[in-house]
């Protein structure tokens, strides 16, 4: 396996795809994690379902999602395994902090998702992982993709980071010159594997005037 999150073996990450627009964010760091040979843990919201059908084609089935992001990013994708759980199931072995994922990814993560993270609801699948990332201190990473953002928003993100979040939102940069869409959605995937301590080639780093 690559470079472990926090000492421990990174081969298992939750990943939680909301409501929010930016569904290629999701897909590109699913597919980079993918490539690594991870094992994604895939929690997918209602409008999250949505989003990746109507912003991406991609039908949120483990194995047709899989064959979709081979596709689209090449067939090393098929290195690493998904396993879907339902967004409503809090009965899910991923709501214990039994279960050994080393670290969980919302990205795209929405105002809902964000606020429901930051006051320990624990309404959904989604919301409650998130929760037992925090109680467990493992690593996890919110990726807000909002603007402009309300002062309850704000708040809510000060929240999450001072309960032990990463807040890393969805702004990708343009000193690496990007040339499509997907060199955005590239950009945002290499920051979160950075965050969650793998090696990344996604986008060159900054090297200084």
């Amino acid at each position: 396996m690559t470079t472990p999150v926090d000492g421990r073996r990174a081969g298992r990450i939750a990943i939680g795809v909301t409501g929010a627009s930016g569904a290629i964010y999701a897909v590109r760091t699913m597919a980079a994690l993918l490539e690594r040979g991870c094992h994604l843990d895939l929690v997918v919201s209602d409008y999250g379902r949505r989003l990746l059908v109507e912003e991406i084609g991609a039908e949120v089935r483990a194995e047709r999602l899989q064959v979709t992001l081979a596709e689209r990013y090449g067939p090393g994708v098929m290195a690493g395994t998904i396993t879907l759980h339902a967004h409503r199931d809090l009965g899910s072995a991923l709501a214990s902090g039994g279960h050994r994922c080393a670290a969980m990814v919302i990205v795209p993560c929405s105002m809902k998702t964000l606020a429901g993270v930051a006051h320990g609801l624990s309404q959904n699948l989604i919301e409650r992982a998130a929760d037992v990332m925090l109680k467990e201190r493992r690593r996890l990473i919110v990726v807000p993709r909002e603007t402009p953002m309300s002062l309850p928003d704000l708040r809510n993100m000060v929240a999450c980071a001072e309960a032990g979040a990463m807040v890393l939102p969805a702004m990708p940069a343009f000193y690496q010159k990007p040339q499509t869409i997907d060199d955005l959605a590239a950009f945002i995937a290499g920051k979160i594997l950075d965050a969650l301590g793998f090696e990344q080639d996604l986008f060159p780093a900054w090297t200084g005037a």
